[in-house]
């Protein structure tokens, strides 16, 4: 299983609670806290795409440049 997944040029991290029995994530290298759960990977995948969008549409609502992640 990866353990990252890709949208719109973020990486998104992808955990699992075993206390709580859902999967988990945050966008990484970005200063912005971005993230997102579902109960499936499929529902994770669907919030982790929606968080995106989400944080895209604000930061274009407040006038500023969205975050890009870090590449080495």
């Amino acid at each position: 299983m990866k353990n990252t997944m890709e949208y719109k040029g973020y990486i998104g991290s992808v955990e699992i609670s075993e206390e709580d029995g859902i999967f988990f994530g945050k966008v990484l290298g970005i200063r912005s806290l971005i993230s997102y759960e579902g109960e499936n990977y499929k529902e994770l995948c669907e919030d982790f795409h929606g968080a995106v969008d989400d944080y895209l549409v604000s930061c274009e609502a407040e006038g500023k440049e969205p975050e890009k992640a870090y590449k080495a």
